[in-house]
């Protein structure tokens, strides 16, 4: 199929692609990378009236760290962040969630800003913008405006950035020194959907975990962050008390999640799955965050 008829707008400035989108409403949607826009155009699953391409738009292909954060321009593709070593070197966990993120070929024209905008609880992104407690930077007639993470996914495919607004940026709050992160999701076939996915940052100061949290990819509705601090606190990564801590973290994960069963896989496997998945990670963002430690003395 094809997609019904639409007018293509192509603004070269913010301040155009807004009055656009004030101009059309409802009417309109914005096209960056369109890996999820163009599929649901050629289904029908969406008919705009109105294209606004915001490609020809200077200034938001840029990758920015400062010490509080890393912050990603709406039209930077997953595989220029990627492939970004000041943003690695930033926050690792950035790479390690990209890389999983669909096919190479996707996240050459895909944009990180977009796929957060797109809010599908599985993708990657959403749930990393969760995780650093990051923020999306917004365009509309009234002015600029930030939208912290947690006020920004309000339901699948659903976000309170209105009509006529513009997600220019993201922002990836920065861990403190001495943390380490990782990310895994289990898919049928790498690329394709996971069925269950997490990513983890843990804290370790003077030798114990000071802090830990996780967020999830295909088991919550919208992103959420489970604090983890009260199975892991205090423990000292490897140590007897180390696995039981593990377990503690585990059933955590097992109650706060809240999986849909699909064609993919039922709910409680997914349960099942994600639970094991974080009792995985959990050890290698342990390890990465006393190597951390290590060298930030």
């Amino acid at each position: 199929m094809k997609p019904a008829p639409f007018e293509h707008h192509a603004p070269l400035t913010v301040e155009q692609a807004v009055a656009v989108l004030t101009e059309v409403g409802h009417d309109g949607k914005v096209l960056a990378g369109g890996q999820s826009l163009i599929p649901i155009l050629n289904m029908r699953l969406a008919s705009p009236a109105h294209l606004v391409d915001i490609n020809r738009v200077a200034e938001l292909d840029t990758v920015e760290v400062t010490p509080e954060a890393v912050r990603v321009g709406a039209l930077v593709r997953h595989a220029g962040l990627e492939r970004s070593e000041s943003a690695y070197a930033a926050l690792p966990l950035l790479r390690q969630a990209l890389v999983n993120v669909a096919h190479p070929a996707i996240r050459n024209r895909g944009t990180t800003v977009g796929s957060i905008a797109h809010a599908d609880a599985a993708g990657e992104m959403p749930a990393i913008l969760a995780l650093t407690d990051g923020v999306v930077e917004v365009a509309g007639p009234a002015g600029s405006r930030e939208i912290a993470w947690s006020d920004f996914f309000l339901g699948a495919l659903e976000t309170s950035l209105a009509a006529e607004e513009l997600a220019v940026a993201v922002r990836f709050g920065r861990f403190p020194a001495g943390t380490g992160t990782a990310f895994t999701e289990a898919a049928r076939r790498h690329g394709d959907y996971a069925m269950a996915g997490v990513g983890v940052a843990v804290t370790v100061s003077d030798g114990v975990v000071s802090g830990a949290r996780a967020s999830f990819v295909s088991v919550t509705d919208v992103p959420s962050v489970l604090d983890l601090g009260p199975a892991l606190g205090g423990v000292e990564p490897g140590s007897g008390a180390w696995v039981a801590a593990l377990d503690d973290a585990a059933e955590a994960v097992r109650d706060h999640v809240e999986p849909e069963g699909d064609i993919h896989a039922g709910a409680d496997y997914r349960r099942m799955l994600v639970t094991e998945l974080t009792r995985r990670v959990l050890p290698q963002a342990a390890d990465r965050a006393t190597t951390a430690g290590a060298s930030d003395d």
